[in-house]
């Protein structure tokens, strides 16, 4: 226990109350049996089995990987390894920091978005103490079942439901501090509309383009919600603002060519650059490589998230000095990635720390240093 909390915090940062919460919940007691270990690196990923294999299980247990209890919504065993990750015992130093970031204090009222293992809900639990109040909301069924045995054999009780965790929990409202453990995209203006002034809300913020960011928001007296990006974290996409799977062109519009510009370097980026590409454009981007029948590939995919049917490929391959792009849709989205870049270039490349977002009944802004300097979507 002790040899985690000094590898999720080795420059003494995460505040002593965290830590000992950390310490008084211990995470082994969320895990099951069998489980799928998600090293952040690009090693693959591997199963744990306490049974056949109770030193791998206990290594994980306090390990700082995630361990993934979920395939596929419930629809693939975690025996077949391959599937998207739909639930987890998120990596300990990302509940840590998360957790830091909100400033919790003894006697608050806390909604978690999110119940997932129910590590984190009886975390909060420990932190708001006998005085405080803990609501946790879990979409599915299965999982907030198991979590309930899991936080109930820990001796903690939060308010546990089953629900869309986008629609708040009015009824425990106002809320001292909302904290959230899936991707989220929009931040729903339920969660601050359910906040009383000066409280905060932490999130994994995921725009889409490149990688994700840690939001901290704080609720102003006039309605709004406003904070600044703070660090990073990915968290499995809520189930409502997952991006809907891409469609093959049929009889749209498909243009391809060659470009010179090496595709790779557009994934590169700083996390500055990620976020400029992100507001002004509302894409998002993913990667992928492998074999074809061309031969070895690297390949770059970016798509707008509401329009399945508007998304470009750039492809890299050994030795070639052109690299292939496909455009499909009447959207030319590859077209605004390049201006995307081109303007942050030109703005003097700002860091992650300069973006701060703004949250109101109408829908959020991102802003570059100052909130009155609002970023949009730029038509090409």
């Amino acid at each position: 226990m002790n040899a985690m909390i000094a590898k999720l915090d080795p420059k003494s940062l995460v505040a002593d109350p965290v830590k000992a919460a950390i310490r008084a919940v211990p995470r082994h007691q969320f895990l099951p049996d069998v489980g799928l270990v998600a090293p952040s690196d690009p090693s693959p990923a591997y199963l744990i089995d306490k049974t056949e294999n109770p030193d791998a299980w206990w290594d994980a247990a306090y390990g700082q990987h995630s361990v993934v209890t979920q395939l596929d919504d419930g629809n693939t065993p975690l025996t077949a390894i391959e599937g998207d990750y739909t639930s987890s015992a998120s990596a300990p130093s990302t509940v840590a920091d998360l957790l830091d970031q909100l400033d919790i204090e003894p006697g608050m009222r806390v909604l978690e978005i999110g119940t997932g293992t129910g590590w984190t809900a009886a975390l909060l639990s420990h932190l708001v103490g006998d005085q405080g109040e803990v609501t946790s909301i879990e979409v599915d069924q299965a999982v907030a079942e198991q979590a309930a045995k899991n936080v109930g054999e820990a001796g903690y009780s939060p308010r546990l439901l089953v629900g869309d965790g986008a629609l708040g929990c009015a009824d425990r409202a106002p809320h001292d501090r909302v904290h959230v453990t899936c991707g989220i995209r929009r931040i729903p203006y339920a969660w601050v509309e359910q906040c009383r002034p000066g409280a905060v809300i932490v999130l994994p913020w995921q725009p889409g383009y490149g990688i994700h960011h840690a939001l901290r928001l704080e609720v102003q007296a006039d309605g709004t919600a406003v904070g600044r990006v703070t660090g990073f974290a990915s968290y499995m996409w809520m189930r409502a603002q997952r991006p809907a799977p891409y469609e093959d062109p049929t009889g749209g519009e498909t243009r391809r060519y060659w470009s010179a510009l090496d595709p790779r370097a557009l994934d590169d980026l700083s996390a500055g650059a990620d976020l400029a590409i992100a507001a002004l454009t509302e894409l998002k981007s993913s990667t992928s490589s492998g074999v074809d029948g061309d031969g070895e590939y690297w390949r770059m995919f970016v798509g707008d998230p509401d329009e399945p049917r508007s998304w470009a490929t750039a492809t890299w391959r050994p030795g070639s000095a052109k690299h292939a792009v496909q455009q499909v849709g009447e959207r030319p989205v590859w077209d605004e990635v390049l201006r995307a870049y081109a303007a942050w270039v030109g703005w003097g490349e700002p860091s992650w720390r300069d973006f701060g977002i703004t949250v109101t009944s109408e829908g959020q802004r991102i802003w570059l240093n100052q909130p009155d300097n609002v970023l949009g979507r730029q038509e090409v």
